[in-house]
C-alpha cells in the first residue's frame, strides 16, 4: 500500500474511491475483464474489524467467479438454515439455506474483517498492493472534457489522481454522494436501534443456523456463528445482534460502544433449552451500538463520468443480509458494463439503468416487509404469548409465502 506521501498524478481507467467491501470486489472485478484502476482510502491502514455479516449465494456466486470461494470457504461458517423463533425459544419456521436448498453457492456467514482480508488479499497479489493508496481522503471529484480529478487530503497536502472514471464506494459517509446530492437528506431513522457484539460459544442447534427470533417490539435477536473451531474444544465465534424498538438513538457510527444497561434487560429471561442468551451476550469482549437507519434511494446515481456503488448509493437498514452482498452484484454489473460500453459515460448510465431500481426495491422493501417478517406475523398473531404448535397459529403456505417473498426482492439480477 502507498503511504500518505506519494504523489497520485499517474492516469487509471477508474479512480476507486473507498477500500470497503465494494470498492475492493469492483478492484478484483475490473482486474478480471482486464480495466485498469487504482483504489483510494481515507484510513491511515486498512483495519480487520467489525462483526459478522452474511454473503449471499448471488454475491458468493460473484466472489466465486472471481476464484475466491475456497479461501471464503475456509474460514467462514457455510450457513445450513434459517430458523425463526419467539421470544420464548418455541420454534415457528425452519428453512435451508444456499447450496443446502438446492442452489449454485453457498451462503457464508463471516466476520467482517475475515471478508475485507480475503479481498485485500486477492487485491494485493493480482493487481499489486501499491495499487491501493491509503490516508487519501477524497475531497471532491473534477470532470474534464476527457476524464475525472479526483481530489485528496493526505497528510496535510492536497494531492490528485487522473482517471477516465471515478466510482464512490465510500460508504455511508460518502463525500461523493455529498458533492453530486449536496441537498440530500438525513438519515431516515426505523424506529430501531441495535446492539452488535461476537462471543465465543459452543455450537449452536446445527452449529450452522441463523437464527432470528423475538420481535422489536419487546425485544429480538439475530444470532449467527461466524468462525469454526476458534479453540481445541471446537468453540465458533457468534455474532449477535440485539433489536429494539426505542425513539431515542445516537448519529451512525459502525464504531460506537454500547452499554449493556440499555438493552440487556429485555432478554434477561430468554433462558432457552438451546441457548443462554444472557450469558451469550455478556460473553461478548465489547459491544458495538448503531442504529437501524437508510436513505431515501436517490432519483440517479451518475453525473458524467461519476457514479456512485454499494452504501455510497443506497444504504440500507441492516436487515436481510444485504448491504455488503448488493454492492458485491454493483461491482459486477459495473464491471460487466465497461467491458461491454468501455471505460465511458455510457458504461455507467448502463450500469445505474440496471442497478438503481433493484436497489431502491430492497431498501424500501426493508422498512415495510424484511425477512423477518414471520416472527413479527406470529408475534401479532398470539399476542405474544407461548403457542401450542404452531400450525394453530399460522399455515406452513403462509410461512413459506413470507420467506419467499423477501428473496423474490433481493434475488441477483439475471
Amino acid at each position: 500500500m502507498n503511504d500518505a506521501n506519494q504523489a497520485l498524478d499517474a492516469a487509471d481507467d477508474v479512480l476507486i474511491i473507498g477500500a470497503g467491501i465494494g470498492g475492493l470486489t469492483l478492484a478484483l472485478c475490473l482486474h478480471a475483464v482486464g480495466i485498469s484502476c487504482r483504489i483510494f482510502e481515507a484510513a491511515p491502514q486498512i483495519q480487520h474489524i467489525g462483526v459478522g455479516i452474511n454473503v449471499l449465494p448471488p454475491a458468493v456466486g460473484v466472489l466465486s467467479g472471481l476464484g475466491l470461494e475456497p479461501a471464503l470457504a475456509a474460514c467462514a461458517v457455510t450457513t445450513r438454515e434459517a430458523s425463526f423463533f419467539n421470544r420464548f425459544g418455541q420454534l415457528i419456521y425452519s428453512e435451508p439455506l444456499g447450496r443446502f436448498s438446492g442452489l449454485d453457492f453457498p451462503q457464508f456467514s463471516i466476520h467482517r474483517g475475515d471478508l475485507q482480508r480475503v479481498l485485500l488479499d486477492a487485491v494485493a497479489s493480482r493487481i499489486g498492493a501499491d495499487r491501493l493508496v491509503t490516508n487519501a481522503r477524497c475531497l471532491n471529484v473534477e470532470q474534464t472534457d476527457n476524464g475525472v480529478v479526483a481530489v485528496f487530503a493526505q497528510g496535510g497536502a492536497v494531492q490528485r489522481a487522473i482517471g477516465r472514471l471515478a466510482i464512490g464506494c465510500d460508504g455511508i459517509h460518502s463525500a461523493v454522494r455529498k458533492q453530486l446530492h449536496p441537498k440530500d437528506g438525513p438519515p431516515r431513522y426505523s424506529g430501531v436501534n441495535m446492539w452488535r457484539g461476537v462471543t465465543p460459544w459452543k455450537p449452536i442447534l446445527s452449529g450452522a443456523t441463523m437464527v432470528r427470533a423475538g420481535w422489536l417490539t419487546t425485544g429480538k435477536m439475530v444470532i449467527y456463528p461466524i468462525r469454526n473451531d476458534i479453540d481445541v474444544s471446537g468453540m465458533q465465534l457468534v455474532n449477535w445482534v440485539a433489536e429494539i424498538e426505542t425513539p431515542h438513538y445516537n448519529a451512525r457510527d459502525w464504531s460506537r460502544p454500547g452499554d449493556l444497561a440499555d438493552f440487556l434487560p429485555a432478554f434477561a429471561d430468554w433462558h432457552f433449552d438451546w441457548l443462554d442468551v444472557p450469558a451469550l451476550i455478556k460473553g461478548a469482549a465489547s459491544i458495538l451500538e448503531y442504529p437501524m437507519v437508510d436513505q431515501d434511494p436517490l432519483p440517479w446515481w451518475t453525473a458524467g463520468r461519476i457514479t456512485l456503488l454499494g452504501d455510497a448509493a443506497h444504504p440500507m437498514v441492516p436487515r436481510g443480509s444485504n448491504g455488503a452482498g448488493q454492492s458485491i452484484l454493483d461491482a459486477d454489473i459495473l464491471a460487466t458494463c465497461l467491458a461491454r460500453e468501455g471505460s465511458t459515460v455510457a458504461a455507467l448510465t448502463a450500469y445505474e439503468a440496471a442497478r438503481l431500481g433493484p436497489t431502491t426495491k430492497i431498501v424500501l422493501t426493508n422498512r415495510t416487509a424484511p425477512p423477518d417478517a414471520i416472527i413479527g406475523e406470529v408475534y401479532r398473531r398470539t399476542g405474544d404469548t407461548p403457542f401450542n404448535s404452531i400450525e394453530s397459529v399460522i399455515s406452513a403456505a403462509e410461512l413459506k409465502a413470507l420467506a419467499d417473498g423477501y428473496r423474490k426482492v433481493t434475488a441477483a439480477p439475471a
